[in-house]
């Protein structure tokens, strides 16, 4: 497999659903998929390289892809996940988005959809890999750790603000807990109290100039926490 070819994980226990979708993922999706049965192979996979999307199913004989995504999540891995599952109840989507899973899909799913759906992912991937950020005109060099208005101005971030702007670009469009926030951005051996957060988004949101006409917002979920979003070009 070549680098510039995206890289998948497909994790799915039932063999002639798992041989059908890496056909298609391949062929007309243009991926490179390597394939796990349980949450033991997944592991293997996923400790001896970085994939740019895991298709994860949800019930699998050693365990359950609600527990091993939020265990990756605990561990610091970033890689999107896909949950394809038969389970779609809204208490099953909204658990697998609480374990971090940034998309959920229901099966039977219609090809297009989930060459859309994975191709979407991808790209955020990718765009999140690389070392700058741009959303709504704004430029983010994640080496320099600078910041740029659509006009070229540069907006001056403290070093937490600087790091809690990359952390909502890179989940952005997932609701992040003010818990989770916190880990990743403050550390978790540092005890900061969680209405914190609220503190630096506000302070964050006045800098970077944002009003009713932005095209991204730091949108407050009432109960949880935060997500980012941002309006296409």
């Amino acid at each position: 497999m070549t680098s510039s070819v995206p890289a998948l994980l497909l994790v799915e226990d039932d063999a002639n659903l798992r041989l059908a979708l890496r056909d298609n993922l391949e062929n007309q999706g243009g991926y490179a998929v390597e394939e796990a049965t349980c949450v033991r192979e997944a592991r293997e996979h996923l400790g001896r390289r970085d994939f740019q999307l895991i298709l994860l199913d949800v019930m699998l004989p050693d365990g359950d892809g609600y527990t091993l995504c939020r265990a990756l999540r605990e561990e610091g891995v970033t890689t999107p996940v896909l949950m394809l599952t038969a389970r779609t109840l809204e208490d099953d989507v909204v658990r697998g988005f609480e374990s971090g899973a940034q998309d959920y899909l229901g099966k039977p799913y219609r090809l297009r959809e989930l060459l859309a759906r994975v191709g979407a992912l991808v790209r955020r991937s990718g765009a999140a890999s690389v070392k700058g950020l741009r959303f709504a005109g704004y430029r983010m060099d994640l080496d320099r750790r600078k910041v740029e208005t659509p006009a070229g101005a540069p907006v001056e971030l403290t070093r937490t603000e600087f790091d809690l702007l990359a952390f909502l670009l890179r989940e952005r469009e997932r609701v992040l807990r003010r818990d989770e926030i916190l880990d990743a951005v403050w550390g978790r051996e540092v005890v900061v109290d969680p209405h914190t957060v609220d503190n630096f988004v506000s302070s964050l949101k006045k800098k970077l100039g944002w009003n009713s006409t932005s095209r991204f917002a730091i949108q407050t979920v009432r109960g949880v926490g935060y997500r980012m979003e941002i309006e296409a070009a």
